[in-house]
């Protein structure tokens, strides 16, 4: 699948730029800072190029991998780490993960975060919410723009319509506990969710179906 044009929503203080790669359709995000010029990008999910080419786009420079700093992984499953070797490698940016999730993916870490943790870089500050659930150590990474509604980057843990897919009734209650508490509870109905597939929805559009989801299960 050839990657998708990049969608762009320009907030106060940085830019976010998403392309959609791969036949499972993943979705890679680019954070730019506007006052540094300083990115991060979220789940290099697939096609390198396209990734260097939204970099570049990004950073108004289309000669190298502009000022990426920071490469968050949002879980170990490997749709979305495909390309994120080759993006490491030749941006010499920085890598991270869930702490838990660390041991499960091939490339080395240099960072690993838990629940509350805060990523903070020039013109860039996200905060790490932990979603135990679809992996052990998914994340969800949150930017709160000043001047309007929080940003959550939450991988496969929650999409339009639904819970990221678990893999018994445990692991199923944990991801329900997690993202009722430390997303719903926690956030705004105007707060805008990028998943790891598939189109953005807000928090808002999404509560009234929590007590079915519960009620459906794994």
């Amino acid at each position: 699948m050839i990657a998708t044009q990049t969608e762009v929503t320009e907030l106060t203080d940085i830019t976010i730029r998403r392309i959609s790669v791969s036949d499972m359709d993943n979705n890679v995000y680019l954070l730019t800072s506007k006052s540094e010029g300083t990115q991060v990008l979220i789940d290099a999910a697939d096609d390198a190029r396209a990734i260097a080419g939204m970099v570049a786009a990004g950073s108004g420079d289309c000669s190298d991998w502009g000022n990426l700093q920071l490469i968050v992984t949002t879980h170990s499953h490997w749709d979305h780490v495909r390309a994120l070797e080759n993006v490491a490698t030749h941006s010499e940016a920085m890598t991270a993960c869930g702490a838990a999730d660390e041991n499960d993916i091939a490339v080395p870490m240099d960072l690993t975060f838990d629940h509350g943790d805060t990523a903070e870089l020039d013109g860039l500050e996200l905060e790490i919410v932990e979603l135990r659930g679809h992996t052990p150590g998914s994340i969800a990474v949150v930017y709160r723009d000043p001047d309007g509604p929080a940003h959550i980057f939450t991988g496969d843990s929650l999409f339009p319509g639904g819970l990221g897919k678990t893999s018994s009734p445990e692991d199923f209650r944990q991801l329900f506990q997690d993202v009722t508490e430390r997303l719903f509870d926690r956030f705004d109905d105007d707060t805008v969710i990028h998943p790891g597939h598939g189109a953005p929805t807000t928090l808002g559009a999404e509560r009234p179906h929590l007590q079915e989801w519960e009620e459906r299960g794994w």
